[in-house]
């Protein structure tokens, strides 16, 4: 029986996890769930798989939580804190969901461990890509890639040799505004950019997908944990959603991977592995679908895919300023402090001041100084939002 942990329990990738490990309950322990306000559905979570803790991020939530598992067995926990202990317990397999920055410390400390550590937190690749494949490494861990772009890209790669990749290729969606007019975007609202017209997933990443920042995020993470020259690694928009990603070999060779916009896919692949196992996902019917589309992603409509390009250009800990910035840019727009366009614009201000005054790219990587240039970034676009110096 295999113990396994998952952090972010109640997000989008939390519960298709659970869905696939609630269909075999024999074949697991489930040892942490965690997540955020939604107490209920923790609760019910934790009751439903007899979690040993249950924890929200969220100390105030604490009593409700305490409630809502009185008399389960199962313990309950609140804060920061409390989600680092709960990393601490032993785990076979952790999934590591938790959206933003706030999932980089949990992620460390279960490698510490020598966990198997499923990894859908972008940010920790693109904040401490090197520093948390270190600690795996030190740890005698692995890290698997949940993303459904970097799974793909994953399994294409099975087998082969890094040195013969000639090129990498993710898609995107587009997302909500993909064929929108350009004269639309700065006008464009919370909910418009919340409805994601392939996938179902939380409101924030359905705005990084509308804004295409998931993307930029994207193309930083395979640099990062495939070891991949940016020059290497491009993106195409691909409304369909159906191939995932492409790898090309120097042969000319182009292997795609293809599948329904299911996350249960890769993360179902993240939990069997090395072996597959049977999924409840659907397949695809090719002469149905009848064709696949790919176009160039307009860089006036997505600005971020260029800033991702400057932050790999900058390097240092400039990848941490950018998540930072970001996610202050993403709280601002969904506040209504700022329009849609305005958060590249802050992102970009952000990094230009940051590395002209703090010198980002020669920053040495290590876990304070990504913690103090993500502190520097979140400052740093507070103010300009609060003064409308964006």
């Amino acid at each position: 029986m295999r113990r396994v942990s998952v952090f972010g329990a109640t997000g989008s990738i939390g519960v298709n996890t659970l869905d696939l490990i609630g269909r075999a309950p024999q074949a697991y322990r489930v040892v942490a769930l965690t997540g955020g306000r939604n107490i209920a559905l923790l609760a019910h979570q934790a009751r439903s798989l007899r979690a040993e803790v249950a924890v929200t991020a969220h100390e105030d939530c604490l009593a409700e939580l305490r409630a809502a598992l009185q008399g389960s067995g199962v313990e309950a926990a609140a804060g920061a804190k409390a989600l680092i202990e709960a990393a601490h317990r032993p785990a076979d397999w952790v999934m590591s969901a938790i959206v933003g920055a706030a999932g980089l410390a949990p992620g460390f400390a279960a490698l510490r461990h020598g966990s198997t550590l499923a990894l859908a937190n972008k940010e920790s690749l693109v904040a401490a890509g090197a520093l948390l494949l270190a600690e795996a490494k030190a740890h005698g861990a692995r890290i698997l890639p949940v993303d459904s772009e970097h799974s793909a890209v994953f399994q294409a790669l099975a087998g082969e040799r890094i040195e013969e990749v000639e090129r990498v290729i993710i898609t995107a969606s587009g997302g909500a505004f993909r064929d929108w007019p350009l004269e639309r975007l700065q006008a464009a609202t919370v909910a418009e950019a919340s409805t994601h017209p392939n996938w179902a997933m939380g409101q924030r990443i359905t705005i990084d997908s509308a804004s295409m920042f998931n993307k930029a995020l994207e193309l930083i993470e395979t640099r990062e944990y495939f070891g991949i020259a940016p020059e290497k690694i491009d993106t195409v928009v691909h409304p369909e959603s159906l191939v995932h990603a492409l790898v090309g070999f120097r042969d000319g060779a182009l292997m795609a991977h293809l599948g329904a916009p299911d996350m249960r896919h890769a993360i179902g692949y993240a939990l069997h592995w090395p072996e597959r196992a049977d999924l409840p996902v659907a397949r695809l019917d090719l002469a149905q679908i009848g064709q696949l589309s790919f176009r160039a992603p307009d860089p006036e409509r997505f600005p971020a895919l260029r800033l991702a390009r400057e932050v790999m250009a900058i390097g240092g800990t400039a990848g941490a300023a950018f998540n930072a910035a970001k996610e202050v840019a993403l709280d601002g727009f969904i506040a209504g402090r700022i329009g849609f366009m305005d958060m590249a614009r802050l992102v970009e201000s952000v990094l230009s001041d940051m590395s002209s005054r703090q010198g980002l790219g020669n920053a040495a990587r290590s876990l304070d100084n990504v913690m103090a240039t993500d502190a520097e970034a979140r400052a740093l676009g507070r103010e300009r939002i609060s003064t409308g110096r964006i």
